[in-house]
């Protein structure tokens, strides 16, 4: 089968570059380590991807994790100061434009679909800036403005923790993800910022009620850049029937999540996960959203995909998967890239600079 270009809506290689982290890898250089390089990039078909900038917590939680009779609950996670966030965020930022500066002209931070498609043509690989968890933002939205002049272009309110914009969902299996409130006041102002900004909302990792306070304010098309359908794996991360349907009527896209735990039936850590059964669950997806709505949200660096994958350059296996599934060549095409760049198109164009 001929190479299918891909864009990735979601990825954590920020937290392990050079330039972030004395013991990072140089992104510009094939490794064996974590899943997700510039030549591995290339090997596998990425032309592009989401980077995702995120506070990590100030102190490492001991013992968070409960393992329970037939799952898991993970201790929900300390809200972070939003000082301490903010110094992470812009060390992070700096890290990746000076990376994209070493490339010379073999990556480029991309701000609208057209600078996209302009660095698909001529082979560079396109990096949008993303922020996963708003708590360096600060109430009066002032460094969201500086964040979006400097080409932010998506923002996920929460992670997996609560924030004073909204609450996270907690890790957890089996269970729903109505995990408790949803957006806060200025959450919700934060929503309306974002729409009049251009900035596409992220509900990847906000609570069920969160979710529809976002569908019920925003009027941008609902979208989640990586996650995985709760009929299937029934995980608080996953989002059940009824969001789906949700994203689909706002014609939306779901990130597909190659997190081994979000995408089986038992919700277990195991990368021997086969693709087949990957194939099955992206099937759910398209026939309950569309095909035009589902794409790639890989979560390289910050899950554990299938062993089959590995790492980026293992991503013509995934496709080929789909292959045999049944998906033919244009849904694949629409998967793999064309559908990001639709609802990048139909969220960016309210944007005072595109």
């Amino acid at each position: 089968m001929a190479e299918i270009d891909v864009f990735d809506g979601h990825n954590d290689a920020v937290q392990f570059i050079a330039e972030y982290t004395s013991s990072g890898r140089d992104f510009l250089v094939r490794s064996e380590s974590g899943h997700l390089d510039l030549p591995r990039a290339r090997e596998g078909g990425l032309a592009g991807g989401l980077f995702a900038l995120h506070a990590g917590p100030e102190r490492q939680p001991e013992n968070d994790l409960i393992i329970t009779e037939n799952g898991y609950e993970v201790i929900y996670a300390e809200t972070v100061d939003p000082l301490y966030a903010r110094r992470q965020i812009e060390a992070q930022r700096l890290a990746l434009e000076t990376l994209i500066r070493r490339s010379g002209d073999r990556m480029r931070m991309a701000v609208d679909v057209d600078e996209i498609a302009a660095a698909r043509a001529e082979g560079a690989f396109a990096v949008v800036l993303h922020m996963e968890g708003a708590e360096a933002v600060d109430g009066e939205f002032d460094y969201l403005h500086r964040l979006h002049a400097a080409g932010l272009r998506s923002l996920g309110p929460v992670w997996s923790r609560p924030n004073m914009f909204g609450y996270g969902v907690p890790f957890a299996f089996p269970r729903l993800p109505d995990t408790g409130p949803g957006l806060t006041e200025i959450g919700k102002d934060l929503v309306r910022t974002c729409n009049r900004l251009g900035i596409m909302i992220d509900l990847s990792h906000l609570n069920e009620r969160g979710f529809w306070d976002v569908a019920a304010l925003s009027h941008a098309p609902l979208v989640v850049t990586h996650a995985c359908a709760h009929a299937i794996c029934p995980s608080t991360r996953n989002l059940t029937d009824r969001q789906l349907d949700a994203i689909r009527d706002t014609d939306g896209v779901i990130g597909f999540n190659l997190s081994v735990c979000d995408i089986r039936a038992d919700g277990h850590l195991n990368d021997d996960t086969p693709l087949d059964a990957v194939a099955r669950h992206i099937d759910y997806l398209v026939n309950r959203v569309g095909e035009d709505r589902v794409a790639l949200g890989s979560d390289f660096d910050g899950a554990v995909i299938p062993r089959a994958i590995k790492d980026a350059s293992g991503l013509p296996h995934l496709f080929d998967a789909m292959r045999k599934s049944g998906f033919d060549r244009q849904t694949l095409s629409k998967f793999g890239f064309d559908n990001w760049l639709r609802v990048f198109g139909l969220t960016w164009k309210n944007s005072p600079s595109s």
